[in-house]
């Protein structure tokens, strides 16, 4: 497999490449899907594809999957050098190399695999609605393990040291809108000013209590009212609130507080308060087997002095959304060590390429172990 793994590094290095230079946002990955499922097909694979959405997904072996593997394949929307653009400033460009070197991996060895797996290409992981999409597909309901990857910083993992498990934290983005009542800056008493309605959520933000030896925040991130005249107490604002906590539990906890918030300031004011989640991402829901089997996998590549602890970290990812909603699956993610500077999300964010190779060797042997 060794030999096999060297041959593959000029290829992997001019996939990286490419699908560096060709990022698409979430929904939008319709070159990427392309781009795969040609590689896919030239390596005698069979990609499906869907009618309804980006993405894709391939099985490998004999049979119906029993592991399968996952990546996410779209890029973020943000400012680089002072234009907005899709950018891979998350690691997903290397994430989907190491996939694909993955399955091309797994097909040169197809006769000696003792089951079949299936590798997930996920859209929309930046906006936490992919993993949703292909869970309600039925893709991972007959699997039992699921491995996955992401790129850490090197606050959290020192270059070249790898981890069997990353312990994600949960994160609700809030939208609402205050529907109050506009008045002339001179008659306060005949309005219900949105900004004051606004700055009481604030304020019934921060009386939200949760337990103290898990963390936790909740916090206003966007507030607009009001127009370009000052003497009018404006009616009508918008807002938005950004939840964070390092299990589910406590998100419950925040989520049934924003709730009490809501209803408390309505009655207070009497104003109309209407909130929804946008997004939602829930904590790690990590299993030991599949851990144990990552970090075997890690100590077969690298070695034990490789192996780093599992991750706690208070960011979110998709992943763990299989295993919420599919409580039946052994999942963990391998954090991959490769010096991410300055920052994951950062536009000039740039990792150590040369681990995708290892990366793609440690999650081999971690699925041939599960099979």
């Amino acid at each position: 497999m060794n030999q096999v793994l060297q041959n593959l590094q000029p290829r992997l290095a001019d996939i990286f490449t490419h699908l560096h230079e060709h990022p698409e946002i979430s929904w939008q990955e319709h070159e990427t899907t392309q781009y795969i499922a040609a590689l896919l097909r030239e390596a005698q694979m069979e990609p499906h594809l869907f009618d309804d959405m980006t993405g894709l997904y391939v099985d490998i072996g004999n049979g119906e999957p029993k592991v399968g593997f996952r990546t996410d394949i779209d890029a973020l929307w943000q400012e680089v050098d002072g234009v907005f653009k899709a950018n891979h400033s998350c690691g997903h460009d290397g994430h989907m190399t190491m996939a694909i070197g993955t399955a091309l991996l797994l097909k040169d060895m197809e006769h000696l695999l003792s089951g079949a797996v299936r590798i997930l290409f996920q859209p929309a992981e930046e906006k936490a609605q992919g993993a949703s999409a292909l869970v309600e597909k039925g893709l991972v309901d007959n699997l039992e393990y699921l491995f996955g990857v992401h790129v850490r910083p090197l606050k959290e993992l020192e270059d070249g040291t790898y981890a069997p498990a990353l312990y994600h934290g949960a994160a609700k983005l809030f939208t609402g809108t205050i529907i109050g009542e506009e008045a002339h800056g001179a008659r306060p008493e005949l309005g219900i000013n949105a900004i004051e309605v606004g700055a009481a959520i604030v304020e019934g933000l921060q009386k939200i209590w949760t337990d103290p030896n898990v963390s936790a925040s909740v916090k206003m991130t966007q507030f607009n009212a009001g127009g370009s005249s000052t003497n009018i107490i404006p009616g009508k604002a918008t807002f938005s609130i950004d939840a964070r906590a390092q299990t589910n539990e406590v998100m419950q906890v925040i989520t049934e507080g924003v709730e009490r918030v809501r209803t408390s300031v309505e009655a207070m004011y009497g104003a109309k308060i209407d909130i929804k989640v946008d997004a939602h991402i829930v904590a790690a829901l990590v299993h030991d087997a599949a851990l144990q089997l990552m970090n075997a996998a890690i100590i077969d590549v690298v070695g034990e002095k490789a192996c780093a602890p599992p991750v706690v970290t208070p960011g979110g990812e998709d992943f763990h959304f299989y295993t919420f909603e599919r409580p039946h699956l052994k999942a963990t993610m391998l954090g991959l060590g490769c010096g991410v500077t300055p920052g994951l999300h950062h536009p000039k964010m740039t990792f150590n390429q040369d681990r995708l190779l290892t990366g793609v060797n440690i999650i081999t042997r971690a699925i041939l172990r599960a099979l």
